[in-house]
């Protein structure tokens, strides 16, 4: 007897998420280039043919990843319209909307800090990638870019701060690469960094009452 339809769309989405769970594995232990299908379909529990079927190639599989965990579901809900984004934005005190901003990011690098460290060394060798992490630069520092604008509506910036100069220091302490180097590379703790980080904003970005 044929499953209903919904229960194939549940198995199916399920394998999805396997599929993607076991490719953010592999590609943060191995890199993009030491991972292939194979492996994939190894560490899903699939055959190696249910991989093409559901994504075709591996560079679709790493957009996948990219796309569903850094947002942190499958809702087609952009950035600036998430809950952390929200708050941040609705927040009345400074100290508090970059407090949520460093919340969000550490959300993101907790799931996939290491994701984006593949990407980005990727990205330096591989044409066809390099486009990818471009697109994620870029994106994160419109956010960071209306997140000031939104500071500043709220609290001047200290004397001779631009509101582009604001946004390159946003951009820079939560970036990835920081992140990495810090939590990664030198074995602080989230909490750490994210106490570090919104202290640096804090001082940098705001002036004493």
């Amino acid at each position: 007897m044929a499953a209903k339809p919904g229960v194939r769309r549940q198995r199916a989405n399920e394998t999805r998420a396997r599929l993607l769970d076991a490719s953010l594995k592999l590609f943060v232990e191995y890199g993009y280039d030491g991972t292939t299908i194979e492996a994939i379909a190894r560490e899903a529990g699939v055959a190696v043919q249910t991989v093409y079927f559901k994504f075709g190639t591996k560079f679709t599989i790493l957009k996948e990843v990219l796309d569903v965990r850094i947002a942190g579901d499958d809702r087609p809900v952009p950035t600036m319209e998430r809950e952390w984004f929200r708050a941040a934005v609705a927040a009345e005190d400074p100290r508090e909307q970059l407090r949520h901003q460093v919340a969000g990011a550490r959300e993101i690098y907790e799931r996939v800090g290491g994701m984006l460290e593949v990407l980005r060394n990727a990205a330096l060798n591989n044409e066809e990638i390099a486009p990818l992490w471009e697109r994620n630069k870029e994106q994160r520092f419109e956010v960071q870019a209306q997140l000031m604008k939104a500071l500043a509506e709220k609290w001047p910036f200290p004397p001779g701060l631009t509101a582009d100069r604001a946004t390159d220091i946003s951009y820079t302490l939560l970036g990835p690469e920081v992140y990495h180097l810090l939590v990664t590379e030198r074995g602080w703790s989230p909490e750490e960094w994210a106490d570090w980080a919104h202290d640096g904003l804090c001082r940098l970005l705001t002036v004493e009452s």
